[in-house]
């Protein structure tokens, strides 16, 4: 039986055979060094997946997701496959656990990621859609962005670009 992850236009692939993204995140400094111990293997992507991405995720102990943000026309999902990370959202923070997921509306308000603060590594699934025109506040951070030509443009709070 041949390895279908060697196909040109594969079919199928083992996820952990997907290289990691070079570039750990799209976040301007001081944020992006704030991703350390974050992993992302673009899944989506190998399959040419163009109307939602999805990636498997992996936080170092001490890592996060993100910082933590809403989207104002994407929806997100996540399902947590290794480890117990805490996703922080509005309403506190909530342990998870292997085969938990989580859900995130467009255009709710509930600024959320997730936490490794554990000794594990945390394995998870992130599914979000490539909705046009998306917008995602900050609220923690001096951080805004917007979705323009499929690519992310980052401005302080008061519009000034990074």
């Amino acid at each position: 039986m041949s390895d279908p992850s060697a196909a040109a236009d594969p079919v199928a692939v083992f996820a952990e055979h997907i290289a990691p993204r070079a570039k750990p995140s799209n976040y301007p400094q001081p944020f992006a060094s704030r991703m350390a111990g974050r992993t992302k293997r673009a899944l989506g992507e190998a399959f040419g997946l163009k109307n939602f991405g999805v990636n498997l995720t992996e936080l170092a102990p001490g890592a996060i997701s993100a910082l933590r943000h809403s989207h104002t026309r994407q929806d997100e999902f996540i399902y947590v496959l290794q480890g117990h990370p805490t996703l922080r959202t509005n309403a506190g923070d909530t342990r998870l656990s292997p085969g938990m997921c989580a859900g995130f509306r467009a255009g709710s308000g509930d600024a959320h990621h997730l936490l490794n603060q554990t000794d594990e590594t945390v394995v998870y699934l992130e599914v979000g859609d490539r909705s046009v025109g998306d917008a995602v506040s900050y609220p923690d951070d001096d951080l805004q962005a917007t979705l323009v030509d499929g690519r992310w443009v980052f401005a302080h709070k008061d519009g000034r670009p990074y």
